[in-house]
């Protein structure tokens, strides 16, 4: 196959993926286009076997991290973790609009950080919108939180985001190095992103709400958080020795598997619908696809527009490029191109890149797989998000968090070096 050719082909499938995942026609899982694309590329020539199968095994550990940490999120939130985090919120906001959103920043930012993105999207998001409801509070501040801060603090560790893994893999860092340099561009974002969302909706924070109910509130569970943290500190230690992070993920995964099974909160089938084996499949499937992409030209075409080295303006440049990019093909192909162009230039770079694809989605509704499972979860309870309303909201945000985010990142470097 000519060059032209493929590179036509090869974009064209990657179009229609993404399509395929924002629309789901009939309820498809993404990977029903995705998979039927991945083996077109391959069967006529636009990637050879060889490639597609280096791609593979580079997803590979990534893939098996997510599963985990998928698997953890769910067992813990049979536990309760999730009721209990929301009845704290409704307690501490004492019937204040304004306390309720300080906490959701809290929860949501820890629960993104720690148990990945899509606790955040898919647990805590229906929690946030039970607990505005019985508070009387307004919801919509509360679930503006929910989707951006499932983006924005999605920053701090390897295990919060599937960007993070792909990144963290490609940077050559510890666990704790990544989190090191991290932490101080995690809290500027949130902290552009709360004073954005309270001026921003000011009128729905001001309404009164009645002060809760003497409902009891459910125990919090001591062992889902006990192994939480213990899998924190494995995903640490496992990286001190140079073992793979998702040995943790797994050995947390267990734990809490084990113990439901024993008591019959969960069965063996619910587990394996947890790790979400066609999203599983997806993503495997569109790297295939933007592997076909790069090799095809993109690459090429995108070297002349990175900026290499780690100066303060190198940085911007390239989470600019990153978070221009995420919002035109999504943040996961994005990621997956820019990475090898990001890396010669080093960790810092590669930093730089996912402060723009994790910071970035917040201006589009396509900027991220996990904005788009959130409108279909605020659909789902009979609520609405206009696009213009998301959009300003997203042009108010994203430039001053990205911009301040790159600024803290190129302290840290400084500080902690690489």
């Amino acid at each position: 196959m000519s060059t032209s050719i493929a590179e036509a082909l090869s974009v064209g499938l990657l179009v229609l993926v993404l399509v395929g995942a924002v629309v789901r026609p009939w309820g498809w899982p993404e990977a029903v286009v995705a998979v039927p694309a991945a083996g077109l590329v391959v069967a006529t020539g636009a990637i050879s076997p060889a490639h597609a199968l280096a791609e593979a095994q580079r997803l590979g550990p990534v893939i098996g991290f997510l599963a985990a940490v998928l698997v953890l999120a769910q067992l813990c939130d049979d536990e309760g973790l999730f009721q209990a985090c929301g009845a704290w919120m409704a307690r501490t906001s004492a019937g204040s609009p304004r306390r309720l959103l300080v906490q959701v920043f809290a929860a949501a930012s820890v629960i993104t950080a720690v148990l990945s993105l899509d606790a955040t999207v898919v647990l805590l998001t229906p929690v946030v919108f039970a607990t505005a409801a019985r508070l009387g509070a307004r919801p919509k501040p509360h679930l503006y939180a929910c989707t951006h801060l499932s983006n924005t603090a999605s920053l701090l560790l390897p295990v919060s985001n599937l960007t993070n893994l792909l990144a963290f893999a490609a940077s050559g860092l510890s666990f704790t190095r990544f989190a090191a340099l991290m932490v101080l561009p995690w809290l500027v974002a949130i902290g552009v992103e709360y004073v954005v969302l309270r001026r921003f909706f000011a009128a729905d924070l001001e309404a009164g709400a009645p002060s809760p109910g003497g409902a009891g509130a459910p125990e919090m569970p001591l062992f889902a958080l006990v192994t939480v943290a213990g899998t924190l500190a494995g995903f640490v230690l496992t990286s001190t020795v140079g073992i793979d992070p998702a040995w943790a993920a797994l050995a947390g995964a267990l734990v809490l598997a084990v113990r439901a099974l024993a008591r019959r909160r969960t069965t063996p089938a619910a587990i394996v619908r947890s790790a979400a084996v066609p999203f599983l499949a997806f993503v495997l499937a569109l790297g295939v696809v933007v592997r076909a992409v790069v090799d095809n030209g993109l690459a090429s075409a995108l070297g002349h527009l990175v900026p290499h080295g780690t100066s303060l303006p190198a940085l911007l440049g390239v989470a600019v490029l990153a978070a221009v990019l995420a919002n035109v093909i999504n943040n996961l192909p994005a990621t997956l191109v820019l990475l090898p162009l990001a890396v010669p230039s080093g960790a810092g770079a590669v930093l730089a890149v996912l402060l723009g694809v994790n910071i970035g989605p917040n201006l589009t509704y396509a900027g991220s797989l996990a904005t788009l499972l959130w409108r279909r979860i605020v659909r789902e309870h009979d609520a609405e998000v206009g696009l213009g309303e998301f959009t300003r909201l997203g042009l108010l945000v994203v430039p001053a968090a990205l911009t301040l985010a790159v600024v803290a990142l190129w302290g840290s470097l400084q500080i902690v070096g690489t």
